[in-house]
């Protein structure tokens, strides 16, 4: 994979979709309990203030995260349930390429950097809201992007080329 144009970095697929709310219960009983979405682990973490249970859409390296959360505690921030829709989470095949490329255009990322994420992989978040030093941003929505690592990257390519071959 690669830059598309002069881009040095490609956007590859979904990663995650976190939701939130006051208690994952309900979140979980729709997600895992109706529509039977697989578990696959949890998250905590005193310092983003969100307790997680993470299930998955389909399989392999293409499946999709689902991110249910809640606050630990409601009266502190960040608030993981408001809004509901807290973010989406986008596999990048070079995240530092991106970061770099996208804040020299005068994209807003969130404070913390480049770090790990709950499922390990490097992750950074693209802020909601523009300001004057960094006027581009999420418009209202929070975006994180994940790096993407080699089998996903290989079972993208791999999808691309099927697709191409079917075109031909």
């Amino acid at each position: 994979m690669g830059a598309t144009g002069n881009r040095p970095f490609k956007v590859l697929g979904v990663q995650q979709i976190a939701l939130g709310g006051a208690s994952k219960g309900p979140l979980r009983q729709l997600w895992h309990g109706l529509f039977g979405l697989a578990e696959a682990g949890q998250f905590r973490s005193e310092r983003e203030n969100v307790d997680e249970d993470i299930l998955l859409l389909g399989s392999g390296p293409l499946a999709v995260e689902f991110d249910l959360m809640q606050p630990i505690d409601p009266a502190r921030s960040p608030r993981v349930d408001t809004p509901a829709l807290n973010h989406i989470g986008l596999w990048v095949d070079d995240l530092a390429a991106a970061v770099a490329w996208l804040a020299a255009r005068g994209l807003r990322f969130a404070p913390g950097g480049i770090r790990k994420g709950a499922a390990g992989h490097d992750v950074t978040f693209v802020h909601p809201k523009g300001n004057p030093e960094f006027p581009a941003s999420g418009e209202g929505a929070l975006i994180e992007l994940v790096q993407a690592p080699p089998a996903v990257i290989a079972a993208f390519a791999a999808l691309e080329a099927a697709q191409a071959g079917l075109a031909n």
